[in-house]
């Protein structure tokens, strides 16, 4: 039975099950039931088991040594989950200390399995957000890696950072306007779309446009951050018109011809 499929009541007895045997998997060096709940088939399982983690490194400095000799083990598992949810759990620890968990990911960013270097963009999306400069800091190594899947997934892995800073990574996203790779290409206009259509971001990434060299590859974003304000009108700041009209008063080359359908 998934987690889901139980009462509310149901679910709140599991996870408060999953804090005290996580907490005495780690007090015990015992990782039986910890490695139970990281390999799970239940995504909310796992997430309950790696928050857990997370939770008792920030009240438990004395226990930190033994969650890291923990993770390390996971991260060299067969298992691809156990490897994931050792990402996720990092990524949790991430958010404060971030130098202390940064090897879970220039690891992670090479695994084998999806899964895993998936775990790694969302840890660099949440970790961003909260603890920027390290994370960013970190990112820049890998803007320019020679293989186009890392540098796809730095470019994904920004973006939450983004939608309320966007000034802290349009410098770094511009670094990649002239990457050949089409899936790099393309994952930069929706990461500059994404970012555009909270309060103030607009204003913010048309301004740096500006200053890009590669025209061809701005009027693309600004095609897309303008379809992005049909696609989350009820999330945008601005209507789509009024996007349009903001982007033609201040963006002085013509964009394409293209309207999105409303």
């Amino acid at each position: 039975m998934g987690f889901y499929d139980l009462s509310k009541n149901e679910r709140l007895q599991l996870v408060d099950t999953i804090n005290r045997d996580v907490l005495a998997g780690i007090q015990g060096s015992k990782s039986g039931g910890i490695v139970s709940y990281f390999s799970d088939e239940d995504t909310y399982i796992r997430k309950t088991a790696y928050q857990a983690t997370g939770k008792i490194w920030k009240r438990s400095p004395d226990l930190q040594p033994k969650i890291l000799t923990l993770l390390d083990t996971l991260l060299t598992s067969d298992n691809e989950k156990l490897r994931q949810t050792a990402i996720n759990a990092a990524g949790e620890i991430g958010t404060g200390e971030f130098e202390r968990v940064a090897h879970f990911f220039d690891r992670g960013l090479f695994d084998e399995h999806p899964s895993v270097r998936n775990a790694v963009i969302g840890s660099i999306k949440k970790m961003g957000e909260k603890n920027p400069p390290p994370v960013l800091k970190w990112v820049k190594k890998y803007l320019h890696h020679p293989d186009k899947e890392i540098r796809r997934e730095i470019c994904h892995g920004i973006e939450l950072r983004g939608r309320t800073h966007p000034q802290d990574i349009l410098p770094l996203l511009k670094e990649l306007q002239f990457d050949k790779t089409a899936r790099v290409k393309n994952t930069l206009v929706h990461v500059l779309g994404q970012i555009a259509y909270k309060k103030g971001c607009l204003a913010t990434a048309v301004k740096h446009l500006k200053h890009w060299e590669n025209k061809e590859l701005v009027l693309q974003a600004l095609d897309e951050i303008v379809d992005v304000h049909h696609r989350y009108k009820n999330f945008a700041e601005l209507t789509q018109e009024e996007a349009i009209n903001y982007i033609d008063k201040h963006y002085r080359n013509k964009r394409s011809g293209k309207r999105p359908t409303r």
